[in-house]
């Protein structure tokens, strides 16, 4: 598994069994076509890409050797294009919520009225005094 961020891939290596780390592995890349050799760091191991990868479905290789294991794998890396590249965030900010805060306060207040009405018609004393 991998976490791309910009030009950073971080991989992670567990073993199967146990999900524990694979540490002292040698992990030989290929992403479209493009060598690269992941360092390791800590529990993971990084590639730094040339530049960020654009957008499409990219096939990735990868070869992880552990002392007399060998591994092929492969797969592809579907990156979708950015819906908010252009910096604007998709936010609702107060105008939507506030709209419908005031509606239910008003729909509140408006059912709290015409309780107090009927309330008040069943107090009234009907026909005349003794």
């Amino acid at each position: 598994m991998g976490v791309l961020n910009g030009r950073q891939l971080t991989l992670y290596l567990d073993r199967a069994a146990d999900n524990a780390p694979v540490a002292g592995a040698q992990i030989a890349l290929e992403i479209a076509g493009v060598q690269h050799q992941a360092q390791a760091q800590d529990d993971t191991y990084g590639v730094t890409l040339a530049e960020p990868p654009k957008p499409g479905v990219l096939p990735v290789t990868a070869t992880v050797t552990t002392g007399a294991e060998l591994d092929l794998l492969a797969g592809e890396l579907d990156l979708q294009e950015d819906a908010h590249a252009d910096g604007a965030a998709h936010s609702h900010a107060w105008p939507a919520p506030a709209g419908w805060a005031a509606a239910g306060l008003a729909a509140l207040a408006a059912l709290i009225a015409i309780g107090r009405r009927l309330a008040a018609r069943r107090q009234r004393p009907t026909g005349a005094a003794a």
